[in-house]
């Protein structure tokens, strides 16, 4: 219901308004709405986000990729926090992925990079919305630096990460594939970056284009999951890959399989359901638009 029935959205918000979280801290939602503990997911795989929204630390030989950084008001406990609490240096920070720029998950991203010289990397067309609205990402945005290619291979120690290019979204939604170890085995994940219609989609122009965008990413997203055999599906929402219950089913795993292990099918059978819910709200506008002699 939640990745397929948003409200409708017949607009651009075209307003550049410091979020009230910024101007005024006690306007942040209460800590117990968003909290949550950080967790050893795989070997080298951390959670450190929070009840809604994810970020993730990836350990390394040569230091640590972060994956999304959540609220600013929320990304110091839980990001930074959240690491220590794991036994992790955050100034082992090197890279900072962005998978887009809404501020649920570039929130601490100027944060990382002022502090700890992290390399950030996001999707152009991102980069250019924080640069076109610098009071929206007040204390959020950090210097333009890695822009994102489809493709492109970010490299350390022994781990790489490939980003894909899926807009829809928003024009620069990221996503991803990379390898983690369970108990020392290779498992294979994928990393939806943007899930949801938060973009003009009830109206036929441009609503059917930008219904076209998502569901040609979603199949691209799809392919590269079935290219690398990924087994393992995860977000930057805990509310769709079920990040903080699968977090608490850890501890009781003993023998058992890992409960973030789906398998191949359940994986593409995701982003099947996002492909088949954005074909529903385009075909409706489509209908809008032959009803309106529209072509």
């Amino acid at each position: 219901m939640r990745t397929c029935l948003l409200p409708q959205s017949g607009g651009e918000n075209l307003t550049d308004i410091v979020p009230a979280y910024v101007t005024d801290p006690t306007k942040a939602p209460a800590r117990d709405l968003w909290f949550a503990e950080p967790a050893k997911v795989f070997d080298n795989l951390y959670f450190v986000g929070g009840k809604l929204h994810s970020a993730w630390a990836l350990t390394t030989k040569e230091g640590i990729i972060v994956i999304d950084t959540i609220y600013p008001y929320n990304s110091e406990e839980l990001i930074i926090g959240g690491m220590q609490k794991l036994g992790l240096d955050p100034k082992a920070i090197k890279y900072v992925l962005i998978s887009h720029a809404h501020g649920d998950h570039i929130g601490g991203a100027e944060m990382l990079q002022t502090r700890y010289g992290a390399r950030v990397v996001m999707g152009g067309p991102d980069w250019e919305w924080v640069e076109k609205y610098p009071n929206r990402y007040k204390t959020m945005a950090p210097k333009r630096d890695i822009v994102a290619t489809d493709g492109m291979k970010i490299a350390l120690g022994e781990i790489t990460v490939t980003i894909w290019l899926t807009p829809g979204h928003t024009p620069g939604t990221m996503s991803y594939t990379f390898t983690v170890l369970d108990r020392g085995k290779p498992v294979n994940l994928a990393y939806s970056g943007g899930t949801a219609f938060n973009f003009v989609n009830n109206i036929p122009d441009p609503g059917i284009k930008n219904f076209q965008n998502y569901i040609d990413s979603q199949k691209h997203m799809a392919a590269k999951a079935a290219e690398t055999k990924a087994t393992v599906l995860l977000s930057n929402h805990s509310e769709f890959d079920n990040a903080v219950n699968k977090n608490r089913m850890l501890a009781g795993r003993g023998n058992g399989p890992h409960p973030y292990e789906i398998g191949t099918e359940w994986v593409q059978r995701y982003f099947q359901v996002m492909q088949g819910c954005a074909r529903a709200a385009q075909l409706k506008l489509e209908q809008k638009a032959a009803g309106m002699g529209m072509p």
